[in-house]
């Protein structure tokens, strides 16, 4: 196992020009939309994607996209959740007197993209499993490009368990395609992409895989190092052959960025096939990314800080993971650091909760390997706030709002902390980055046609709310 260094790399997106052009006594501008917005920085005042304005950035929250392009799991999947489906007639997932191949989803995709689109947003937080249903590079191109891939440009994505692990049937690339994808391949001197052929990324020790691998290993692009995605570490990878001479390597993923007044941080739970596995332990993979946080988190003067990965440590469909409960070490930083949000996908389904203080509470999840879980505590003034949006075209969870056991976490969570929330329909959120709070938007793309008794055909969620101002007006956020 490869020892793991910490990375302390931070990435800041940088959306203004850098500086002014001078004019010498007299001289006019040439361009008459020369203009400056809200914080001082010149622009020229183009449509989107290209504009900017005084106003305050609107960041488009949402995961959970892309159907399987190609009919090659072998177990496990329902035909009607690949692209096979042509897009008419429509009818919801969620229905159960809708039988599978009476919807596509290639419909749903196309419509969250559509609604995307006519938000024109300043950047895109993906919340991972961009493509299904193991984000092979060729899956990408065949399915999630076609749609999300317009706004590829503003895209500021973090990866799922499908683009890692096994699943339904496939065997998994260990994130290979979703970083080829964003940050591109290496080529040879023909011009053609430096492959390596993985072996099954999810040994059958390894419990948090999903699916057993059972089709053949397909050769997949070797990432370049640096990029959309985050770094790419081009050796150190586990469970994975490559030819004679060759390395394979391991997808670190984690980044930040600055967007408007607000600090954003993408992070990569899928720790299972990393090495040291989900441990936090010193020299493992997933200790270094922990320990960039608190470094990020350190360096961070912003007065609103959100934070997104794929895996929720409350889950809103009773679906707790043992990625999701090693995500509340996050949890806990951020916490201490004064954060404001958390956006999170995997379940397929809207929730708002309301703000928390985290903790930590032993007990049996029926998570195998995990003794606890980390549940909260109500904290108005100073708690972080939990979004699940996971409703980008895949189809769709059962929203949660009861226990149905004594040990039952995430029903538990739901009943008291639940705000608002829906599994029966896809879209997406806006969130408006103000400079001392937030206001969010979420929006269904399609109708619900043959609805339930009393269940709306549209569903909308707004509100707004104020930041904390960093560390609850300490040292982290108060310069």
């Amino acid at each position: 196992m490869k020892m793991i260094r910490g990375r302390f790399r931070t990435v800041v997106l940088m959306g203004a020009v850098a500086s002014v052009l001078a004019f010498a006594s007299g001289a006019k501008a040439q361009n008459k939309n020369f203009n400056f917005d809200g914080y001082g920085n010149p622009f020229n005042d183009n449509t989107w994607p290209y504009a900017r304005t005084d106003k305050s950035p609107v960041l488009v929250v949402v995961g959970d996209v892309a159907c399987e392009p190609d009919a090659d799991f072998e177990t496990g999947e329902s035909a009607h959740e690949t692209c096979d489906t042509p897009k008419p007639p429509y009818f919801s997932t969620s229905n159960p007197s809708n039988p599978p191949g009476s919807y596509s989803l290639w419909q749903s995709q196309e419509a969250t993209a559509n609604e995307i689109e006519s938000m024109k947003p300043d950047a895109v937080a993906l919340l991972g499993d961009l493509q299904y249903q193991v984000g092979q590079y060729q899956d990408f191109e065949k399915s999630y490009d076609l749609t999300f891939g317009a706004f590829k440009g503003i895209t500021r994505p973090a990866p799922g368990n499908h683009e890692f692990y096994d699943e339904h049937g496939q065997t998994g690339v260990a994130g290979y395609g979703y970083f080829s994808y964003f940050n591109g391949f290496q080529i040879d001197g023909a011009g053609n992409p430096i492959t390596a052929t993985l072996g099954d990324p999810c040994p059958s020790t390894q419990t948090g895989c999903g699916f057993p691998g059972a089709t053949a290993p397909n050769a997949q692009p070797i990432p370049r190092s640096d990029g959309q995605a985050g770094h790419f570490d081009q050796s150190g990878g586990v469970g994975a052959t490559v030819p004679a001479g060759g390395t394979v390597g391991v997808g670190d993923g984690w980044y930040s960025y600055n967007l408007g007044g607000w600090h954003l941080i993408s992070l990569n739970i899928e720790c299972e096939t990393q090495p040291g596995g989900c441990s936090n332990s010193a020299g493992t993979w997933l200790a270094a990314e922990t320990e960039w946080l608190k470094q990020d988190l350190a360096n961070d003067h912003s007065p609103c800080t959100l934070a997104y990965w794929h895996q929720p440590t409350y889950s809103g469909a009773d679906s707790l993971t043992e990625e999701g409960i090693t995500a509340g070490v996050w949890w806990q930083l951020l916490y201490e650091a004064g954060a404001d949000l958390v956006l999170n996908g995997h379940d397929h389904l809207y929730a708002r909760y309301a703000p928390i203080k985290p903790y930590f509470a032993a007990g049996d999840t029926s998570v195998a390997g995990v003794t606890g879980t980390w549940l909260g505590t109500a904290d108005p003034k100073r708690g972080i706030r939990e979004f699940i949006v996971g409703t980008g075209g895949e189809t769709l969870d059962t929203l949660v709002t009861a226990p149905t056991s004594s040990t039952d976490y995430d029903g538990t969570f739901n009943q008291q902390f639940l705000q608002a929330g829906t599994g029966n329909y896809w879209g997406v959120m806006a969130l408006t980055l103000n400079p001392n709070g937030y206001q969010w938007d979420y929006e269904s793309a399609l109708e619900f046609p043959g609805a339930p008794a009393g269940t709306p055909a549209n569903f909308s969620d707004k509100g707004a709310a104020a930041c904390h101002g960093g560390a609850f007006g300490n040292f982290f956020g108060s310069f």
